[in-house]
């Protein structure tokens, strides 16, 4: 690979993590699914609103579907955040689904930064999960 590939890749990768640090806050408490554009694809970091720390980095094709119907409302099937939250020892007072859900709506927020592409999406969830030092993440299979 030339090395002015490298650079231009790695200028297009800073300029999505600038659009997703500098881009809108959205906070679970608020969020109405109507908030989100239908059928907009992208990767998404889930925060902690008071200390900043990342807790979950994910890509998908429907954001709407993705952040509200699953990650706030879904199952543990759906909902890995909430699920991870359950299992985790540092968050000793959240032991199930509901008080999981009600953690997200209390004390998180979420950006995005929209992307059409799904092996860009990949790429891009990989460099933020590590760039942003994410608590959750999943399993390697």
């Amino acid at each position: 690979m030339k090395q002015t590939n490298i650079l231009n890749r790695f200028q297009e990768a800073l300029g999505d993590y600038q659009k997703l640090v500098h881009g809108t806050v959205y906070t679970f408490e608020e969020l109405k699914p109507s908030m989100l554009e239908e059928e907009l694809a992208g990767v998404y970091v889930i925060s902690h609103r008071v200390t900043g720390e990342v807790l979950y980095v994910g890509r998908t094709k429907n954001l709407r579907r993705r952040l509200y119907t699953n990650h706030l409302m879904g199952p543990p099937a759906n909902a890995r955040l909430k699920k991870y939250l359950v299992e985790d020892e540092q968050e000793p007072e959240i032991q199930d689904m509901a008080e999981a859900k009600q953690y997200l709506r209390d004390n998180c927020q979420f950006q995005y930064v929209a992307e059409s592409d799904s092996r860009r999406r990949g790429q891009l969830e990989g460099l933020f999960s590590y760039l942003l030092n994410v608590r959750y993440i999943d399993e390697e299979h």
